[in-house]
């Protein structure tokens, strides 16, 4: 277990959300639901002390770019000393509501994938709809554009009717066990090649968003 990690639950459990980070299956199973190829600009919200961030900068392409947002200081600057090496990546101590100009800042119009551990069910209704609304209007309409997160309970689905296509798998090799759920930008979006039609990991639940 990362100290930092531990310490920053303790200091602040509603904002770190969880006392263990996520599981190796966990992580990989996250990373499946990006193709990582090919050049991308990813977001990841709530990277805490990075190990989901570190596989993603594992596999992703040469061009790409990861922008993190953590509001936790005491981890962003953990992140920026973790990252600092790497020009791909840059560490935001910053609230993800804020994603749409720090795209347009850098250059960007859209960005192709965003991933998100970020506690949603604490957040209040009203920030909720608003970051969901800005996290959706972030993502190229392209097929492959995605919203993958990792939660205890699926009830985000409910919240994301506005995203036209959903897959979904529980995750038991994690504690705790959790739901990897990707919202398509588009109706026609499609899994990463090596994932296969139906994922590799876990079954996935398509289509009307009931799980």
């Amino acid at each position: 277990m990362s100290a930092i990690f531990l310490k920053r639950f303790l200091q602040r459990p509603f904002q770190v959300a969880s006392i263990i980070p996520s599981s190796r299956t966990l992580i990989r199973r996250v990373a499946d639901k990006m193709d990582l190829s090919q050049p991308r600009v990813i977001v990841e919200y709530g990277p805490g002390e990075g190990c989901h961030t570190r596989e993603i900068v594992r596999r992703m392409h040469p061009d790409s770019h990861l922008i993190l947002f953590e509001l936790d200081p005491e981890l962003a600057q953990h992140l920026e000393e973790q990252f600092r090496p790497d020009r791909r990546v840059t560490v935001l101590n910053a609230d993800c509501a804020t994603l749409a100009a720090e795209l347009a800042q850098r250059g960007h119009t859209h960005c192709d994938y965003i991933v998100s551990g970020i506690p949603f069910s604490i957040l209040e209704p009203a920030k909720k709809r608003e970051l969901l609304r800005h996290t959706y209007d972030s993502l190229a309409p392209e097929d492959s554009a995605a919203f993958i997160i990792y939660q205890v309970t699926n009830e985000l689905v409910g919240h994301c009717r506005h995203f036209p296509r959903v897959e979904s798998e529980y995750c038991l090799q994690n504690l705790p066990p959790m739901f990897v759920t990707k919202f398509y930008k588009t109706a026609n979006g499609s899994a990463p090649k090596h994932a296969g039609a139906n994922g590799k990991n876990g079954h996935h639940r398509n289509g009307n968003g009931r799980h």
